[in-house]
């Protein structure tokens, strides 16, 4: 039996921004062929189905959540059955690009255990996008995903990335909670020497996007954006 496909469906960072103001036409045709989608959060995902304007109702397609809580053995391969019998889905994360810190990766990793196509589609990467409009090193640089909540750690932990990016000229690239934004920059400002680059991106892709590179002494001067509840990626440099 000729097992289905697995697409890696993009969706808009910012929910303000159109569903088609950021995503290619072409993906329009592969995400309206679909009728079964592996998503992390069920409710985020019809709401963006429905914004997508796909020709078909949101209550006829069948949802399965893949999460930080699905258990990667048995209801893994639950959730994976379909493709098993022929049938084709696509995997949505919250925002942007699925995979990408992101529980998705866990059914792509297993259909290269099981011989299952995957496509991915194109679509809006906050990483990358930070990094383009940075103006940091974009031909070597690492994602470091969350840094430790508790400040001691990280502390450690930002000087640890700042090293890096100093002696290897490699961006360091990581996010936080946004509600945990605001006490981040300000630990970053505290720990980080006045010359080392900080840039901070917020809210990409929407009506309220904001990239900023400065060197650690001018974002002391300067008056701090207000970052709480905004995704934000910061880089160090």
């Amino acid at each position: 039996m000729n097992t289905g496909t697995l697409y890696l469906l993009p969706c808009p960072i910012d929910e303000r921004t159109g569903v088609w103001d950021v995503l290619p036409a072409a993906n329009r045709a592969v995400m309206a062929s679909l009728d079964y989608f592996i998503v992390e959060n069920i409710r985020t995902a019809r709401r963006f189905l429905s914004r997508a304007a796909l020709g078909r109702p949101v209550e006829s397609l069948a949802f399965a959540e893949l999460n930080e809580h699905t258990d990667t053995g048995r209801e893994l391969e639950e959730l994976m059955r379909p493709l098993r019998e022929g049938r084709s889905a696509g995997v949505i994360s919250e925002a942007g690009l699925p995979g990408i810190a992101d529980p998705g990766a866990a059914a792509v990793a297993w259909c290269h255990r099981n011989g299952v196509r995957v496509v991915p589609l194109i679509g809006p990467s906050s990483l990358l996008l930070a990094l383009m409009a940075s103006g940091l090193n974009g031909q070597s640089f690492a994602f470091n995903g969350y840094l430790p909540v508790k400040p001691p750690e990280r502390a450690k932990a930002i000087r640890f990335f700042e090293r890096r990016a100093r002696s290897e000229g490699q961006s360091q690239l990581f996010i936080e909670a946004p509600y945990r934004n605001d006490k981040l920059l300000a630990q970053l400002l505290e720990v980080c020497a006045p010359e080392t680059l900080l840039t901070v991106a917020a809210d990409l892709t929407g009506p309220t996007e904001q990239i900023v590179t400065r060197p650690v002494s001018a974002w002391r001067a300067a008056a701090r954006p207000a970052l709480g509840k905004r995704p934000a990626i910061f880089i160090l440099g």
